[in-house]
């Protein structure tokens, strides 16, 4: 066990820092930065010698444009491996790997950020880091009715690049089971009422807050009752199911609306109207020559749309082919299959083996015309305030503050501050045919993106700065990507240590069905003990008393994959009502087997591994490492997460299981060579600990007293475990350069 006696002792500085931090709110940004000011001095590369991409560089001109005039201190942009760091965080939501560093500095000065940024869009992991963003933003609740297989469709969506606009089409104009059709967890979130969901519609997918007009015109905005019930029509005929058989749930829809005209209160008793269906959101005029934006959109799609329809008549040649191939093989002539009187072209046939891969129970899920109406009016690329809200979204994530803040609260009275710049980059959003990743390269690679932070001008000169958008404010990380950034470095997405050395006896808390209990020996302080391994039927209660940080990774993969065996559900008939009685009998039996609690001692190999916190059902629980750094409940609109600092973020990572595991020097770490190998170089594993943490080379003062605690224990291995433990803690660690 490491001497965290030592560790408080040789960070002390670090950790009254982390303190500060943690008590303050309000905390002293200028001693975070302080670490990367001093690799600048020593020489680190100050900016990229290449030019972005044309989209980033005129995104660039149009910021400059609307800060013309302003006096306004500029930062420089971020040397080389804190630009890695931040757009590693940022895009794949982990630091990046000693291997990682190696190569990029490898790579030409001109081209090292632009081949950077394209190689982590095409990680695996950016779709795990994006999945919680647009989590966060649609409220997905892994234990709500569909949310897992919701989240799922979401993570399959940003991995193939679906366009935003149609993934959006999908969730508001959805019916069915969520086994079936996922995106219907979106219907599904708010339980199927069209109130809710009219609210939810406008202020998610809009960015525009008009669920205040639920019960009176809106007191501070421009919309009125009847707009918003207008609004909650679409919805009106859609219905929840739950069948009470199966106690599956999906989305159907009625045939008369719950929307009626005047509200209630309104209309004390009187008649009441179905409310016909009104989209309140202006459109660009359809008249005239269409905005240049859109032009170019409907040229990309009429390009892709021929592309696809070529591809599918070559298919159809060669499956052709390939069908009177394998006639002939098998000595049919004339064209024709002997036996079964099909004709490969019979237009018929073909007819009915496409209706006999419909869903046989469509009339029980009946599609949403007024959904798919207001699907299409939300998504018209008319409606520039559909890409500037996730544009908006999008710059708050990579920035650290959008335009429009809240994010979610576009008014004429809260204009944005940089209107220009915020529909350039919807409009080129909308003409790249609404492609999420093409968003998220102009984005980081742009000047406004790469900029350092400032730390040695007054507060106000900061602020202003920061909200032109000329220097960066200090963001700390996700609290997914902070967990996956201490497995990371820390090696715990893998065992880091060999069979048996890890070996320790843990006492836990087990019931025991009282037919199935076995004699255990006397506990020398009372209760009972037992040796060895658990008996056969016991069911773990408490294994440790503490852990705030482990959880089970979802293989999204596989939810879409079951979700797909579940429509054989058409051909399962219902159990008989004597199947059903011995069903209810058997789970009440159950229900009453008694128990007893017993603790236990086992002796287990403890060799921890950790899954990402990207992949985690969401959101976690509320006492959870990720839910102290921040997730948001995702209940109601407007939830959005907490990045202030709080006591128990410092407890846990100076006392959690994820920072203690992280910081032990394993056996099977490339670190354990320099430290305890034949021949050991303390000084180049004090470096390969800061570049592996830090994403930077330690300074000469900093190598020295890293030294100094490595070599104050008496082991070295001790020594670097309190050395990373430091460097876990440091506020450094936690905020992107």
């Amino acid at each position: 066990m490491v001497d965290r006696t030592v560790r408080a002792r040789a960070g002390k500085r670090l950790i009254a820092a982390a303190m500060v931090v943690a008590v303050g709110g309000a905390w002293g940004w200028a001693a975070a930065a302080a670490p990367r000011a001093t690799q600048r001095e020593a020489g680190a590369q100050p900016g990229p010698a290449g030019q972005p991409p044309a989209i980033a560089q005129a995104l660039d001109a149009v910021l400059a444009a609307e800060n013309q005039g302003r006096k306004l201190v500029e930062a420089p942009l971020v040397d080389d491996l804190a630009f890695l760091r931040r757009v590693t965080v940022d895009l794949i939501g982990r630091i990046p790997t000693v291997e990682e560093i190696d190569a990029y500095l490898a790579l030409p000065a001109e081209v090292r950020r632009e081949q950077t940024i394209d190689r982590l869009l095409a990680d695996p992991r950016f779709a795990d880091r994006w999945s919680v963003f647009f989590a966060d933003m649609l409220r997905i609740r892994s234990g709500a009715a569909g949310g897992e297989q919701f989240l799922a469709f979401v993570h399959a969506a940003v991995e193939q690049d679906m366009p935003y606009d149609e993934m959006c089409r999908r969730l508001l104009a959805a019916n069915g089971r969520p086994s079936a059709v996922p995106e219907v967890g979106w219907v599904l979130g708010d339980n199927a009422n069209p109130m809710a969901l009219a609210g939810a519609t406008a202020q998610v997918f809009l960015g525009v807050r008009i669920a205040c007009a639920e019960c009176h015109d809106h007191p501070f905005d421009k919309w009125t009752r009847e707009q918003f019930y207008g609004l909650a029509a679409y919805f009106g005929k859609t219905q929840r199911v739950e069948s009470a058989l199966t106690q599956r749930v999906y989305t159907t829809e009625a045939e008369q609306t719950t929307v009626l005209w005047p509200p209630e209160d309104v209309a004390r008793g009187g008649p009441r109207a179905p409310m016909p269906p009104a989209f309140p959101f202006e459109l660009v005029s359809a008249e005239g020559r269409q905005p240049g934006y859109i032009e170019r959109l409907a040229a990309l799609r009429a390009a892709q749309a021929a592309a696809t329809q070529k591809a599918r008549e070559e298919t159809v040649v060669e499956d052709l082919l390939a069908d009177a191939d394998r006639a002939l093989e098998a000595g049919q002539t004339d064209g024709a299959p002997q036996g079964a009187g099909l004709d490969l072209l019979d237009v018929q046939a073909e007819a009915r083996r496409d209706a006999q891969r419909l869903n046989v129970q469509a009339d029980l899920y009946r599609p949403s015309m007024l959904r798919q109406e207001l699907a299409s009016l939300l998504t018209d690329p008319r409606n520039l305030q559909f890409a500037r809200n996730l544009v908006n979204r999008l710059w708050h994530e990579l920035l650290g503050r959008g335009f429009v803040e809240p994010v979610d609260d576009f008014s004429d009275n809260n204009p944005p501050s940089h209107p220009k710049t915020l529909d350039y980059l919807a409009e080129e959003f909308v003409a790249s045919g609404y492609q999420f990743r093409a968003i998220v390269r102009a984005i980081v690679s742009s000047r406004a993106y790469q900029r350092a932070q400032l730390y040695d001008v007054p507060e106000a000169q900061r602020q202003g700065s920061e909200a032109a958008f000329v220097a960066a404010p200090l963001r700390r990380m996700l609290a997914e990507a902070l967990y996956d950034s201490i497995v990371q470095a820390g090696h715990l997405f893998s065992e880091k240590w060999g069979p048996g050395e890890n070996v320790k006896t843990v006492r836990q808390l087990v019931q025991i069905p009282v037919e199935g209990e076995q004699p255990l020996a006397p506990l020398d302080s009372g209760g009972e003990r037992m040796r060895g391994s658990m008996p056969a039927q016991a069911m773990v209660v408490d294994a440790s008393g503490y852990d705030l940080e482990t959880a089970v990774e979802v293989d999204f993969d596989a939810v879409l994959a079951a979700a797909a065996e579940e429509l054989k559900l058409e051909q399962m008939q219902a159990a008989s009502r004597e199947e059903l009685e011995a069903e209810m009998s058997m789970a009440g039996e159950s229900a009453m087997r008694r128990y007893v609690e017993r603790f236990v001692e086992v002796e287990i190999d403890d060799n921890p591994r950790f899954a990402s916190a990207m992949r985690m059902a969401s959101p976690a629980a509320p006492s959870h490492f990720l839910r102290i750094f921040g997730q948001p409940a995702r209940e109601a609109l407007g939830d959005h997460r907490d990045h202030s600092a709080n006591m128990r973020q410092a407890l846990l990572m100076l006392n959690g299981k994820l920072t203690h595991e992280a910081s032990r020097v394993g056996t099977l770490e490339p670190i354990y060579e320099l430290v305890c190998g034949r021949q050991p170089d303390l000084a180049a594993a004090v470096r390969y600990a800061y570049r592996e943490i830090l994403t930077r080379d330690p300074t000469d003062e900093e190598l020295a007293e890293g030294l100094a605690i490595v070599q104050r224990q008496d082991a070295p291995r001790k020594g670097m475990a309190d050395l990373r433990w430091v460097l876990f803690n440091c506020h450094e660690f936690r905020f992107l350069p």
